[in-house]
């Protein structure tokens, strides 16, 4: 990985697809699993504290652009002052542009990028799903099933139009009494499982069983 200071309140980061793997994340985790993304922020943010004394306090501002070979992430820390943040944001490759920004409005674009929450649930047993059916339905909840190596995996996609965290968590809390968090990814399943239920799976297998 590939560790670059800016300026004193911007660091840039460049980490090819192979070293992310090498650190035990698949590629596309990354981006549809949120508690394995933030776990390689923050492990890529730790090292850079070790090399570069950049730390972590304060409201960090997060810039990420994919390309053919990794991503490239651009990490400015700002300062809170009467209830303005101001950051020194990198607007082109080499040109700087100091702005004031509200807290408010940073806080609602920060938390645009958790809008959309997918998880993947593995389940040993059919008879788990079918259990799961009938405890828990959750309503604008878009879920399928798949079959994948002996063991059926459902994939969730929550949006927070109509959930709140706290309800999306709770939610999934009940769910995972049926089964574990799985970390393969959507497209793995899409690509090499079976479908079984593409659309609403649980009302399906509800309805069948």
């Amino acid at each position: 990985m590939e560790i670059e200071r800016v300026n004193e309140s911007t660091i840039r980061f460049f980490i090819t697809y192979k070293d992310i793997e090498e650190r035990g994340f698949e590629r596309d985790e990354i981006w549809y699993n949120r508690e394995r993304g933030e776990e390689l922020f923050y492990d890529m943010m730790n090292e850079a504290s070790d090399r570069d004394d950049f730390e972590l306090d304060g409201p960090l501002w997060i810039q990420v652009h994919a390309h053919d070979k990794g991503l490239e992430i651009l990490v400015t820390r700002g300062q809170i002052s009467d209830g303005n943040m101001k950051l020194e944001i990198p607007v082109k490759e080499d040109d700087l542009e100091e702005k004031d920004v509200d807290l408010d409005e940073i806080n609602k674009q920060v938390d645009s990028q958790y809008d959309q929450l997918e998880i993947i649930i593995g389940f040993r047993e059919l008879e788990d799903v079918i259990s799961l059916s009938h405890s828990v339905q959750p309503d604008h909840v878009p879920n399928s099933l798949y079959h994948y190596e002996g063991r059926y995996f459902l994939h969730i996609h929550f949006s927070n139009d109509h959930y709140t965290e706290d309800e999306q968590d709770n939610l999934l809390s009940r769910m995972l009494e049926y089964g574990y968090e799985s970390e393969l990814t959507i497209h793995r399943l899409k690509e090499y499982g079976k479908e079984i239920a593409v659309d609403n799976a649980l009302d399906v297998i509800k309805t069948a069983f």
